[in-house]
């Protein structure tokens, strides 16, 4: 694995340190008036989701890990595990549900779903930005709301609740951000 300087890290890169896996999440190149210029980074452990705040100075040297991408298909969920197929090999593998957080609702059967491998060990999964859902349950459109930019409660298929514009109804399909869990469009 390649070592970068400490002023080197980025957010979204993916550092081994202090024996484990840390993803960068937010950084900020601080030079004080006196003394060496450090970075401040927040980081986040990839395998249990604690966070660190670390300061590297720009002559520390850190490991940049790279991770594997692979895009596989989700077939369905049993005890809490779910349950995903390589596109390529077809091999099965049994992935935890708690890997998606909770963007779990979104992911929908046939679904490809991005998941990220360091060596054997699969440490997140990624799904698509947007997605289709259908609107099980609305208030009805009130005359005149729908002059202004007015948001009303809907509930999806999938147990979520956004907030949609009051022109759409019960049993349409809308297109949600699974990232800001929001309406985006009709579909």
């Amino acid at each position: 694995m390649p070592k970068i300087n400490g002023n080197e890290i980025k957010p979204g890169l993916v550092l081994e340190h202090d024996g484990g896996l840390w993803a960068a999440v937010k950084v900020n190149h601080v030079k004080p008036g006196k003394g060496g210029a450090f970075a401040q980074v927040e980081l986040k452990n990839l395998r249990d989701g604690r966070k660190l705040n670390e300061r590297f100075r720009s002559e520390d040297k850190v490991e940049n890990v790279r991770l594997d991408n692979k895009d596989q298909q989700f077939l369905y969920e049993t005890d809490g595990r779910l349950v995903f197929m390589d596109n390529e090999t077809f091999e099965q593998i049994e992935l935890d549900a708690d890997l998606l957080g909770d963007r779990r609702p979104f992911l929908q059967d046939g679904m490809t779903a991005t998941v990220e491998y360091y060596g054997d060990e699969a440490l997140s999964v990624r799904i698509p930005q947007k997605v289709v859902c259908k609107v099980v349950e609305t208030e009805p459109v009130l005359n005149g709301q729908t002059a202004s930019k007015s948001f009303k409660p809907a509930i999806l298929d999938n147990g979520l609740r956004v907030m949609i514009p009051p022109f759409v109804g019960v049993d349409e399909d809308i297109v949600v951000n699974t990232e800001m869990f929001e309406y985006s469009e009709r579909a």
